[in-house]
């Protein structure tokens, strides 16, 4: 049996990234609201326990708490900003506000010697850590004994050894605290002692058989959207299934350029997996015609989509189950967890639920993984590399990426010219290494001069950005001669744009994802 870690959710916007760094460390965990956290606790019965930051205050009224059943059942317990403060105060400790708070960068001195810090920290040294909080504990519980402090924080690590719970007034889960992934290993490796069994290959063999275990002999419709996420869940399950999985490609008409081709391609002639190909792209456009805003063409979208594969689900017949590529952070970010700024960050069609006349049963094989885990479960699978390291593309399409009603000659020209744009940065030898590039055409003409006439036309913008897992993200730094060509060949191949920008952005955690 898999080895099992529980992070309790308290609200904060980077509680994902601590999943990240645990699945790093080879170890499966689920990450469950404080409100759900006992019943979490007694059905996944994990071997250690996290507890996450939050942004509600320990000493305001009706303030979130751990079950107290977390701290009775002996495990080993990490407790993470806002979850020292409550492991303060629920073990008979005191926090206090009104202190000077901390916000960013801080740097602590180790004082003390702890099973948390082996190999990593020494005694007497300083060390970079990044710090959010303005309340503070200023009375450690019995048994605890301060290991660390900063400048505003006279407890910034302290433990309880023998009880094997350890608490950080730090992120170790951000980057910005360069060693914190050492220390959420030797959390979960040296402390809690599991096993770095999280593989793909013990995932895709565990997964098959829970596929064919939830499906015996009924029939599935996946929904392709073109993306890694769908075509990884549909050749997964084709493998659990067979022939029993018909795959169903909507192309609503708002794909890149010769996208469908591609992906129509992969399905029937790599997998010979069964598809029907359903062209409902005038139906679409037709459906956002005079549609501005983008939350409205999602939902626009989202709604049509499920319109036409119910009409095709019906013309197959006899299929229980729907399959969908939903990912751990859609349904993480589609829920409110603690109704603190944690909230709901973005729409999703892939957790909004079916009409109930459909009547159909979900099968979502990749619920548990990160993008970077469906990525490597897809090679696991055999997918070419050319399609399981393409960059992610939302499911609404270049909808999205047209700010402003959306019509076939603007996407004609976004398409050309977010081709060249990806045709320029594959020949640069930098797709790999950006992890999203796209081009977005901006509600915005200009007056230009091209050769000896004026131009009155688009504005086009690029993007591109560095990320491991799309949970934050910072601008590429491309260079001004690779800036150059790109908008070179963009203005001149393309009718319709006579200016391009790039745009230098960076995405903090927590904000909605790059589109």
């Amino acid at each position: 049996m898999t080895d099992s870690l529980l992070i309790v959710d308290f609200g904060s916007q980077v509680t994902q990234l601590i999943a990240r760094r645990v699945r790093e460390a080879g170890v499966y965990c689920e990450i469950h609201p404080f409100q759900a956290a006992e019943a979490a606790f007694k059905k996944l019965q994990p071997k250690a326990v996290i507890l996450s930051g939050g942004p509600a205050s320990v000493t305001a009224e009706g303030s979130p708490r751990a079950p107290h059943i977390i701290f009775d059942s002996g495990l080993p317990i990490l407790a993470i900003c806002y979850g020292q403060q409550t492991t303060a105060v629920q073990l008979g400790g005191v926090v206090e506000g009104g202190h000077a708070a901390e916000f960013g960068r801080a740097d602590i001195l180790i004082k003390d010697r702890s099973a948390l810090f082996d190999g990593v920290w020494e005694i007497g040294q300083t060390y970079p850590v990044w710090m959010s909080h303005g309340d503070r504990v200023t009375q450690l519980p019995p048994g605890f004994t301060v290991k660390a402090t900063s400048e505003n924080a006279p407890f910034a690590v302290a433990s309880d050894e023998e009880r094997r719970i350890y608490t950080t007034m730090f992120h170790p889960e951000v980057v910005h605290t360069p060693d914190g992934a050492k220390l959420i290993s030797n959390f979960v490796h040296r402390i809690a002692g599991l096993k770095s069994d999280w593989t793909m290959a013990a995932y895709r063999r565990d997964m098959i058989a829970k596929i064919r275990a939830q499906v015996g002999r009924g029939r599935v419709i996946c929904g392709l959207s073109g993306g890694v996420d769908s075509a990884v869940a549909a050749v997964l399950i084709h493998e659990a299934i067979g022939d029993q999985l018909t795959c169903v490609f909507v192309d609503h008409g708002l794909m890149r350029l010769n996208e469908a081709e591609q992906v129509v391609g992969l399905f029937r002639d790599t997998y010979n997996i069964p598809l029907v190909h359903v062209d409902a792209s005038k139906q679409f456009l037709e459906a956002l015609a005079g549609v501005s805003d983008p939350e409205q063409k999602r939902k626009i979208i989202g709604r049509h989509f499920v319109e036409v594969f119910e009409v095709e689900a019906k013309k197959i017949g006899g299929a229980e189950f729907l399959a969908q590529g939903t990912l751990y952070p859609d349904v993480i970010e589609s829920v409110s967890f603690t109704g603190g700024p944690s909230v709901t960050i973005k729409s999703h069609h892939n957790v909004g639920g079916l009409p109930e006349r459909m009547n159909m049963k979900l099968v979502e094989p990749l619920r548990e993984l990160f993008k970077d885990e469906v990525r490597a479960l897809g090679r696991e699978l055999g997918l070419p590399d050319a399609f399981v390291g393409r960059h992610p593309f939302p499911g609404p399409g270049l909808a999205i990426r047209i700010p402003g009603e959306v019509s076939s000659e603007k996407l004609d020209i976004l398409r050309k010219a977010d081709a060249i744009y990806l045709d320029e940065i594959r020949k640069a030898g930098l797709y790999d290494t950006i992890w999203q590039a796209f081009a977005v055409l901006l509600p915005v003409r200009t007056v230009g001069v091209m050769g000896d006439g004026r131009t009155y036309d688009h504005v086009l913008a690029l993007r591109a950005v560095t990320s491991v897992d799309g949970m934050t993200a910072d601008f590429f730094p491309f260079d001004m001669a690779f800036l150059g060509r790109a908008a070179t060949r963009i203005i001149n191949e393309v009718r319709g744009v006579n200016r391009v920008v790039y745009d230098v952005t960076s995405k903090p955690p927590g904000t909605i994802e790059w589109e």
